[in-house]
């Protein structure tokens, strides 16, 4: 079974492919792009969906309107939450939990392209890409401390001490204080900082150098990645053996070999 990309179109955020790159983005830019119960579940729903999308090689996740994403809608969701018993408020924060987990088990690597304002949900969105390419204002606030709940929310006290550090995540987290873009780079946070004019630009090139090199195997890279974070040191050896034994029969593996021998740059084709 085969998706194709051009037969996505949600209805609570901007979707557009071109060269094997998928780009999304939130579409509300008055507010600063927060998210509601709406978009969480179709983004969720999207990411699931990119597992038979054969053709989108990767996924540039992009700001709107100079702001990234401010966390969830104050009236459409936290308004809401104040009055959910229980079991509904675990539902929805399940439901926020299966966004990451359908954003880490998609085989696309993901490019978090953050500008502006990028706090609570919004921060978890680039924290559980791939990699992410900030701008000088970029604002990243892992705020939820400052709303009375804790900080660990959507595998935030899993996923950032690892990009981090323990420490700089547990004072982020404890705090909620901002992430400046140079403490981010500093941190290895981001991947590289760039202008804000340049932000779209640089994120669509990596995207696109990634897209041009075999999707199998980088499918492969981004499972064992997410799989390695709990095995030993053995094991992980082992089960990169196995990958790498599997990617060994791939029609890309022997193009490469085929075009290194004539002195060519090998064209991948994903199979």
């Amino acid at each position: 079974m085969s998706i194709k990309p051009e037969s996505f179109s949600p209805e609570h955020f901007l979707w557009s492919f071109a060269d094997g790159v998928a780009t999304v983005q939130l579409n509300r830019p008055d507010r600063k792009n927060p998210l509601t119960f709406d978009s969480y579940a179709e983004l969720r729903d999207t990411f699931r969906a990119l597992v038979y999308a054969d053709t989108v090689k990767a996924v540039v996740f992009a700001p709107n309107g100079g702001n990234f994403c401010s966390g969830g809608d104050v009236h459409d969701i936290i308004g809401p939450l104040v009055e959910m018993n229980m079991r509904d408020l675990l539902k929805f924060t399940r439901m926020t939990g299966d966004l990451v987990k359908a954003m880490r088990h998609c085989p696309q690597p993901l490019i978090a392209a953050v500008d502006g304002v990028s706090a609570g949900a919004g921060a978890i969105i680039p924290m559980a890409s791939d990699l992410r390419i900030g701008t000088p204002g970029a604002k990243t606030y892992f705020l939820f401390n400052r709303v009375g709940l804790a900080g660990c929310d959507m595998g935030a006290c899993a996923m950032l001490p690892r990009i981090i550090g323990q420490g700089r995540a547990a004072e982020l987290l404890y705090t909620g204080r901002k992430m400046t873009a140079d403490e981010g780079l500093a941190w290895g946070y981001f991947n590289r900082i760039v202008d804000a004019s340049a932000l779209l630009d640089a994120a669509e090139e990596l995207a696109g150098e990634i897209a041009a090199g075999p999707a199998f195997a980088n499918g492969m890279t981004k499972n064992q990645l997410n799989v390695e974070w709990d095995m030993s040191l053995d094991t992980a050896i082992e089960a990169e053996a196995q990958a790498q034994a599997i990617c060994m029969q791939t029609a890309d593996f022997e193009r490469a070999y085929r075009a290194f021998v004539d002195g060519k740059t090998p064209v991948f084709e994903g199979d």
